[in-house]
């Protein structure tokens, strides 16, 4: 619960560094970015939730997911709507693996996690969705960044994992 928390303050981050851009770079994004954002306000307050109801403190990579997806935010929305999708493909790809794996793994354990977890995977799978449908994977926005932000996204889960 702490890192997932943790990631979705990142979440916030990267979406309002590219909301912020966008209005220059990619005007046309801007709603998107707006639901998008909106979605992901929302699941941190679940997993803040969670942490509350467990008297849990906040991961210690809380401010590291947020200053790195500020700077991801600013930098792709800048470069814009390619990377904005292409960013967004990569890091919900990497996090919609990661909750598949906490359900698995949940499952029997901890039913209010798993329904934390329930309640934002369709949201975070409309993000990957509608980003993916607008990236052509042989672009080269989207073969520079997909891997360097999976490898980004992957070190910041494991990193929190650990702490």
């Amino acid at each position: 619960m702490k890192v997932d928390h943790a990631g979705e303050h990142g979440a916030i981050c990267i979406y309002s560094g590219q909301l912020f851009m966008a209005r220059l770079f990619a005007p046309d994004m801007v709603s998107e970015l707006k639901e998008f954002l909106s979605h992901e306000r929302r699941h941190r307050t679940v997993f803040q939730a969670e942490l509350q109801r467990r008297n849990y403190p906040r991961c210690r990579s809380y401010w590291l997911c947020g200053i790195g997806g500020l700077v991801l935010g600013l930098v792709t929305g800048i470069c814009g709507r390619k990377a904005i999708v292409a960013t967004t493909v990569a890091v919900e790809s990497v996090v919609l693996k990661h909750l598949a794996h906490q359900l698995h793994e949940l499952g029997d354990i901890d039913p209010h996690a798993v329904a934390a977890i329930t309640s934002i995977v369709e949201e975070e799978q409309h993000h990957h969705d509608q980003s993916a449908a607008q990236i052509d994977v042989r672009d080269p926005w989207f073969r520079a960044l997909n891997p360097l932000v999976t490898a980004w996204t992957e070190t910041v889960i494991w990193m929190g994992m650990r702490s």
